[in-house]
């Protein structure tokens, strides 16, 4: 473990958020003897953001614990392009009355994790089309465009990756890279920004804009990645077999996100409690120490501080115990309906009519269908399945929101 200065590169170095780093020694120094702003830029492609971005989110909360100063880039500029990063074609584009709203519900999300004001450590949001929008082209090409050669920007995966499977790139995505570069360079002149953090597949987006301000400015600016999250067994974080999980409880309640965090690997719960929770390290250790079903009391530890921290302490706390009085104690949350079983055995679709969370039959059809059906967390791909009802609960859901709990008679 390399012995750094600066109680930021301790702190994101202890909980495992560093894979690499521009410049180690300098922003090190850096960091330790004034307020270092530091930015990441997050698109408005839909109205919540996902726990895909929740390592990233963290990464700023762990900027401003450290005492520098958290900068929020809202992508109004660039949503209106579009990221090609691990995309095989293009994104929807979105009208600018879409992104505004995108950009005003994702906001909530932050003020969970972050002080906004007007403090030197306070977050702030800003819009990046607030420069964007108003680039005048030829003139912009020749401040930046110099700077950039389409040899290198071939060698990008964003572009590679495109190219391999011979999907289409439009010109338009093409120009993505170079105004993010853009960003950094702008944000250094606005707000004295010096410091980009990101995922490890920004890193020549990141590097891009380093050396973007260098040439132009002459400045001297800093960018720090995080590893790709993955769960132990590969996959990708975030990504469930019903789908993503998302941040704003209108898109998924704080019931499933707890049961999400509830769910975790073994593998993976000493590193999910380091990356997204504000515990201690020594009693995360000792959480990770356990084994067998006191495991699973850690995960429940994470599940609590993880949506305490995304919902609230209360939400946290009714997730916990609809949890335990539905999937431990035998019984019934108060937060979901129930549906006796006399024989044991009930038809998936007369299940979900039955217990309200559909109007007919046809409707439960077509949620199946959609992928949309799951019965205990798996996805139901069967309209004729029959689900058998043990003495253990039975949860059926309905879509994100829509739950119900089947029990035998």
């Amino acid at each position: 473990m390399t012995e750094y200065r600066s109680d930021l590169l301790r702190l994101l170095e202890a909980r495992d958020y560093i894979h690499q780093l521009t410049d180690a020694e300098g922003l090190d120094t850096l960091a330790a003897k004034q307020v270092v702003p530091g930015y990441i830029g997050f698109d408005a492609t839909a109205d919540s953001l996902h726990v895909g971005s929740l390592v990233q989110i963290m990464m700023l909360r762990r900027l401003q614990q450290a005492g520098h100063k958290p900068i929020v880039i809202m992508g109004g500029g660039t949503t209106k392009i579009g990221d090609p990063s691990g995309k095989d074609e293009s994104r929807k584009l979105l009208t600018a009355a879409d992104i505004d709203a995108n950009i005003a519900s994702i906001r909530r999300i932050f003020e969970r994790f972050l002080t906004f004001g007007d403090g030197p450590t306070d977050a702030v949001m800003i819009d990046n089309s607030e420069w964007l929008d108003d680039l005048e082209y030829i003139p912009f090409l020749r401040e930046v465009g110099p700077h950039f050669t389409i040899n290198r920007m071939l060698t990008f995966d964003s572009v590679k990756l495109r190219l391999e499977r011979e999907q289409p790139l439009t010109f338009l995505e093409f120009n993505y890279m170079i105004l993010q570069a853009y960003d950094f360079l702008e944000l250094s002149r606005r707000e004295n920004c010096l410091l980009q953090l990101g995922g490890s597949d920004q890193w020549g987006n990141i590097v891009n804009g380093i050396e973007l301000a260098r040439r132009i400015d002459g400045t001297q600016l800093y960018g720090v990645t995080t590893p790709l999250i993955t769960t132990a067994d590969g996959g990708k974080m975030g990504k469930t077999a019903s789908g993503a999980v998302w941040l704003n409880p209108d898109a998924l309640s704080p019931y499933d996100y707890w049961q999400f965090w509830r769910n975790t690997q073994d593998a993976d719960v000493e590193r999910f409690l380091k990356l997204f929770t504000d515990m201690p390290l020594e009693r995360i250790a000792e959480l990770a120490a356990l084994e067998g079903a006191e495991l699973n009391e850690s995960k429940k530890i994470l599940a609590d501080e993880a949506t305490a921290m995304a919902h609230g302490a209360d939400a946290a706390k009714d997730a916990a115990e609809t949890a335990q009085k539905t999937f431990e104690q035998g019984a019934v949350g108060e937060d979901l309906p129930a549906l006796a079983v006399d024989s044991g055995t009930i038809g998936l679709l007369d299940a979900m009519v039955e217990l309200g969370l559909v109007a007919s039959k046809g409707e439960a059809k077509r949620l199946v269908r959609g992928g949309g059906a799951r019965i205990d967390g798996e996805k139901a791909a069967d309209e004729a399945a029959v689900v058998t009802v043990g003495e253990a609960p039975v949860r059926i859901s309905a879509g994100k929101k829509k739950h119900g709990v089947l029990t035998r008679a």
